[in-house]
């Protein structure tokens, strides 16, 4: 029996991540976000993967996205972006008064940038960390694969740190205070990173704790398998969504 092929549009998934693109591409477009900026890195890859998911989305009529795995480092990372720069860099300050104060103060361009930071440290995290929890797969990311999601963000920071003694005339020699051994050392510098390493392992670990609560108990949801049965003849080759 042949199966009607899934109508991917009247999907909440397809909508919800067409969303998350459209934010994050005005987002990027309205501030200035250089490319060595953790921030900017993490929005990309959130804009690349998710424009790549509806691409797989709309091609193999499914509601799953391509390499769910991958979907758990890149919900991390971008989390790391909004905890980082709320609670590290912004010390809990309260965001939404700057929607707002550079109009008040007369000044648009400052609005307009107090808007573009929030959309990607704020709105596009928990649009990623909702679709994380709201929509499938569930239960196909082993924890051992946690380990290897600190890898990007640990390696950033040392990046960062290398890239300061090499080209110390760069503009934003040290993109975050935290990367910054003038006052206290490298020493001090890798101590805050073990420190902000550990706390993404636990971020991390929410996460698939998340992702196992929000799935039926025991139950290990994978990506189904979306091939649907050929006329005889047909010359279309049989698919089989893989799992990862």
């Amino acid at each position: 029996m042949i199966e009607a092929p899934m109508n991917v549009y009247a999907r909440p998934q397809f909508w919800w991540r067409a969303a998350m693109v459209a934010v994050g591409v005005v987002g990027l477009l309205t501030g200035n976000h250089r490319i060595h900026f953790f921030t900017t890195q993490s929005n990309l890859i959130v804009l690349g993967y998710y424009a790549g998911v509806l691409y797989w989305m709309a091609r193999r009529r499914t509601a799953d996205p391509a390499a769910p795995r991958l979907r758990g480092a890149v919900t991390l990372w971008i989390m790391i972006t909004c905890l980082v720069s709320h609670f590290v860099t912004n010390h809990g300050e309260n965001p939404l008064p700057g929607l707002l104060a550079g109009g008040v103060a007369g000044d648009p361009a400052t609005l307009l940038a107090n808007r573009s930071i929030f959309l990607l440290h704020y709105v596009v995290p928990l649009m990623a960390l909702a679709d994380w929890a709201a929509f499938g797969p569930h239960r196909v990311v082993p924890w051992r694969n946690l380990p290897l999601w600190l890898l990007y963000p640990l390696g950033y920071g040392v990046t960062s740190v290398l890239r300061a003694v090499l080209f110390p005339t760069a503009p934003n020699r040290y993109p975050y205070f935290f990367l910054d051994p003038t006052a206290h050392g490298y020493g001090w510098v890798f101590l805050q990173l073990a420190l902000l390493g550990a706390g993404f392992l636990a971020l991390g670990a929410l996460l698939l704790g998340l992702d196992r609560l929000v799935s039926p108990r025991g139950a290990a949801v994978t990506a189904p398998a979306t091939a649907r049965e050929e006329p005889a003849g047909s010359d279309h080759e049989t698919r089989v969504l893989p799992g990862a």
